[in-house]
């Protein structure tokens, strides 16, 4: 049952997927902590795998950079592949000003700079929250893992390159942790569809300090958060 982004059979997906915006770092999660991983989406470079961690069934794909890329891939794997979890493990920009690189987040909500949600046509503003059990599931992991996580409110934006920066203090003055692109259309979709989303971060830039990891590093240095997401199974 390929779709126009996923070429895959029923079934070759796990219940619960993680999404990491590189399909690089998918590939590096699948060959680093899974048991017998099996390639299961390679269309447009966009690798996804299925294998085991601690014999409890998962998968791995990317999800691609931005809200239109992640809102593809979710609503392919919930409405055609029998997803019930997408748990977003991804990076963030910190804008609160105590975080470090490396520092894991969980998003309970997310704000929003972006017109995703005039898809659905409301009548109002809609809040995109996580799905409970999932984040009290990645809040256990953490805690067993000794890994600190702090859970608050995360911003996606459209914009990478943002002409005014000076406009996130407004985003930090209400307590926004971080931003990143993808998580409020992950959430979105997850409502839509009636299914379970989380997004979980790690802090790869501080944008006020104009700090950032390398491409390199993005990609293998989170082990952390990838622990947390694949302890919350």
């Amino acid at each position: 049952m390929s779709t126009p982004h996923i070429s895959a059979q029923p079934g070759d997906f796990a219940p619960t997927v993680l999404m990491p915006g590189d399909p690089l770092r998918a590939q590096f999660i699948a060959e680093n902590y899974l048991t017998n991983p099996k390639q299961v989406n390679a269309v447009r470079g966009m690798l996804g795998y299925t294998g085991t961690y601690k014999g409890a069934p998962v998968s791995v794909m990317g999800s691609g950079m931005g809200m239109p890329s992640m809102g593809i891939y979710a609503h392919e794997l919930y409405h055609h592949f029998g997803v019930e979890n997408i748990v977003r493990v991804g990076t963030a920009g910190s804008i609160r000003k105590d975080l470090q690189l490396g520092d894991v987040l969980a998003a309970q909500a997310v704000c929003v700079e972006s017109n995703f949600a005039a898809n659905y046509d409301l009548p109002g503003t809609f809040s995109p929250i996580a799905d409970f059990g999932l984040l009290q599931k990645a809040a256990q992991s953490a805690e067993t893992l000794g890994v600190p996580l702090t859970v608050g409110n995360l911003l996606s934006s459209d914009f990478f390159y943002v002409d005014n920066p000076g406009k996130l203090e407004h985003w930090l003055k209400m307590g926004v942790l971080a931003v990143e692109m993808e998580a409020a259309a992950l959430y979105l979709t997850a409502a839509r569809a009636g299914k379970a989303a989380l997004c979980i971060c790690s802090v790869s830039d501080l944008i006020f300090a104009r700090v950032s990891l390398p491409a390199d590093e993005r990609r293998t240095a989170f082990t952390r958060m990838m622990e947390v997401a694949l302890g919350m199974l």
